[in-house]
């Protein structure tokens, strides 16, 4: 059972990830105005590093309980309970709790605590 609580924590972490990448191309930087198109271009590639980030994130809760690696499954969950963590910190702050993606990513937290 907590191999699935941990295999689900990884592909809700890769949908976040992945409404994380879209909404950021079609509702933040489809209205922000940012000179010059250089420094727009490279402020586009440092948000999706970070959607990049976390679908490797989710790759590694997945594929944890088939690690052999007790210390392995301990550092993925631990590493990415403060990833993601922060990440719904961050978001709840910054929106003050009115976009959903706090509950979201705050989920993948608990679920992969669960099967840790």
């Amino acid at each position: 059972m907590r191999d699935l609580l941990l295999q689900g924590a990884g592909v809700l972490a890769i949908v976040v990830s992945l409404i994380h990448g879209v909404l950021g191309e079609t509702k933040v930087f489809a209205r922000a105005t940012i000179e010059p198109p250089r420094l727009r271009f490279l402020l586009r590639l440092v948000y999706q590093a970070g959607t990049v980030a976390w679908i490797g994130g989710g790759v590694l809760l997945i594929v944890a309980p088939t690690m052999a690696s007790d210390a392995a499954r301990h550092w993925i969950v631990a590493t990415l309970a403060v990833v993601f963590g922060f990440a719904a910190l961050a978001n709840a702050l910054a929106t003050r709790g009115r976009h959903f993606g706090w509950l979201a990513m705050s989920a993948v937290v608990a679920l992969a605590a669960a099967g840790y």
